[in-house]
């Protein structure tokens, strides 16, 4: 029954910016932005639970709820190209690299012959190989921003 009320393909459902488990995730997240007046905590701030920002996006969400994935093409100040990896966080027992995989056939379903793109913060992890889990899903490190961010980049395959 699940399968008719949801667009669901592997471990990912796709779902609306704003969905509270998908929220609740990126909270968790190191890159969450916490603002200085607490709306995300203010209950009847009817945006709190919105995470992407401005531009096209896409929210995936894992069957379990354990995972999250948002992908966004947006004009990236830094001048990056593509669609980008906003945030990604994994606490289930699934290896993120698995869901990595998973999570690039909506992007590319979306947005074809794209490149993606995403920035890890290497001091925020504690990981001695950050983007770790990207790299093991084919992803390649294609530099640094100003801000000294990792960027870790997958073009799509040729068409031939």
């Amino acid at each position: 029954m699940i399968a008719t009320l949801f667009d669901i393909e592997g471990y990912w459902v796709q779902i609306k910016d704003g969905n509270t488990l998908f929220s609740q995730l990126y909270i968790r997240h190191y890159s969450c932005y916490q603002y200085s007046d607490k709306r995300r905590q203010q209950y009847g701030y009817r945006n709190r639970f919105l995470v992407l920002g401005p531009g096209e996006k896409q929210a995936l969400l894992s069957v379990d709820g354990n995972a999250a994935f948002g992908w966004r093409k947006f004009i990236d100040k830094s001048g990056q190209q593509g669609v980008n990896c906003a945030f990604f966080r994994n606490e289930s027992t699934v290896k993120s690299s698995f869901l990595i995989l998973e999570a690039e056939k909506f992007a590319w379903r979306r947005w074809p012959r794209e490149r993606l793109y995403t920035y890890v913060n290497p001091a925020a992890i504690k990981s001695s190989n950050p983007g770790y889990c990207f790299q093991k899903a084919g992803w390649v490190k294609c530099g640094f921003t100003g801000g000294g961010l990792l960027i870790l980049e997958k073009l799509p395959v040729s068409d031939q």
